[in-house]
């Protein structure tokens, strides 16, 4: 078909400048790429020296998990998805000490951090921590579980094939994920609200509540040798305020507030969730202070945005980070995004209504395109203006448009289908966020495949 040749040189052709910018983390192809490139830095596979007895084993799989050597025994924090990947990392750890685990300490309960905790283990398990809310990560009731694991997997990429890959912007593109919390070791000491103090195999620590990305997270801070653990709390990219697979709202406040307190103890390491360490006390704090105030920054934008009366879709394209923040590396929007967050924060203070009549009772989507084809001049007409859209590069209206067609009883809804393809694949060309950039690229391919023939609709 014409229009799929079309299509297919759109999406190899090598694009100069384009009109239409229609989202922040949209670039020219060539620099999305190199960008997501170097993003790969931030998981290379590697044990991290953080300090005197403290290491950080990075890309052993999409999350960190660390070791503090003590006198007659090593600390785990976090253990990875799975027993497997957290066995490699395990036996990496041993190269360096072979003194037995005598304590497992949990960030929070996201599965990429809990999985593998048999793997550090023999036959007895030491005392395992987590905080008095722990497991309740999510924060989604399980009624919408079947939505969210299909749209995770979208999110991640995980079904993509070798060559649509990169990265997935705080974790590597292949990780082994079939064995999935199956060395699960649930927690056996609880952390108070409070938090604690403890001294284990000699090493002195101290554990701090602090709800963020989920809301049973917590910091571990060493005293004495000044390193600071922060979970999913802080990674190097902009911080995912929401993530695209579905959450329940996020408490954007309390995350600013939780990362701000982590700046107060000045550390001299940094290690994150995810992603590289920061090690230096000024580079950390710094890093500290830049994020809680960034996350800050878009609440503050929204709330304002929100009292003068303007709409969430108004305020996600007007927020922009202080200028003193834009270039910092670790708030480069790889994982979450401000336009998202801004949606977010919307919705989680005030609901779905924007306080417009007009979309108080919208019309219904089929009654809608039907207006927008009579307005355009007929059904005709408003798939050229799509087939337009998509030649120009368009490809945010070119998808919007093709919305609009497969309403259409009189129209071909295979066209419509194949622009629709072409014209993710257009915006994930384009696009340096990770979780964008996987879910329209495995929309295209679920789209192609004819596995949403029913649904796409």
């Amino acid at each position: 078909m014409k229009l799929k040749l079309i299509a297919i040189s759109l999406l190899f052709t090598s694009a100069s400048l384009f009109d239409t910018v229609h989202a922040d983390t949209q670039v020219e192809p060539e620099q999305a790429s190199e960008m997501l490139a170097n993003q790969d830095k931030q998981f290379e596979r590697k044990v991290v020296k953080v300090a005197e007895n403290v290491y950080t084993a990075v890309g052993y799989h999409g999350a960190n998990t660390s070791m503090i050597v003590g006198d007659d025994g090593v600390i785990i924090i976090d253990t990875l998805m799975g027993p497997i990947s957290a066995k490699k990392a395990h036996d990496a750890f041993r190269e360096i000490s072979e003194k037995p685990v005598v304590a497992i300490l949990y960030t929070h309960s996201h599965a990429d951090h809990i999985g593998g905790a048999s793997a550090f283990v023999g036959e007895k398990p030491p005392p395992i921590y987590g905080t008095k809310h722990f497991g309740s990560a999510e924060g989604v009731n399980a009624v919408v579980n079947p939505i969210k694991r299909k749209r995770g997997i979208r999110q991640f990429g995980r079904n993509l094939p070798e060559e649509q890959k990169t990265n997935r912007g705080v974790a590597p593109a292949n990780t082994y994920d079939k064995d999935r919390g199956e060395g699960y070791l649930a927690p056996t000491v609880t952390v108070p609200a409070g938090g604690m103090k403890t001294t284990i195999a000699g090493v002195k620590l101290e554990f701090h509540p602090a709800t963020g990305e989920t809301d049973d997270a917590m910091f571990i801070w060493l005293p004495e040798e000044k390193v600071l653990f922060a979970g999913d709390n802080f990674y190097h990219s902009f911080p995912n305020l929401y993530a695209i697979r579905g959450t329940a709202y996020r408490d954007v406040m309390n995350w600013s507030e939780s990362v701000g307190t982590m700046a107060l103890f000045q550390p001299e390491a940094l290690v994150p969730g995810h992603t590289m360490p920061i090690l230096g006390q000024d580079a950390a704090t710094s890093a500290l202070k830049n994020y809680s105030e960034a996350i800050r920054s878009v609440y503050d934008q929204t709330v304002q945005g929100i009292n003068a009366g303007k709409s969430p879709e108004q305020i996600a394209h007007e927020v922009e980070l202080p200028e003193h923040l834009r270039e910092q590396p670790y708030l480069t929007e790889y994982y979450g995004t401000i336009h998202h967050a801004v949606r977010n924060i919307y919705v989680g203070l005030l609901g779905w209504y924007d306080g417009n009549p007009t979309t108080l009772n919208p019309l219904a989507p089929k009654a809608k395109a039907r207006k927008m084809a009579d307005l355009a001049g007929g059904t005709a007409a408003l798939t050229g203006k799509m087939n337009a859209a998509l030649e120009a590069k368009d490809y945010q209206w070119a998808l919007e448009l093709s919305d609009c067609v497969k309403w259409l009883d009189e129209a071909d809804l295979e066209q419509a289908r194949e622009v629709k393809i072409a014209a993710l694949r257009g915006l994930a060309a384009r696009e340096y966020n990770a979780p964008n950039r996987n879910y329209y690229l495995s929309y295209a391919n679920e789209l192609e495949s004819g596995k949403l023939s029913a649904i796409w609709y």
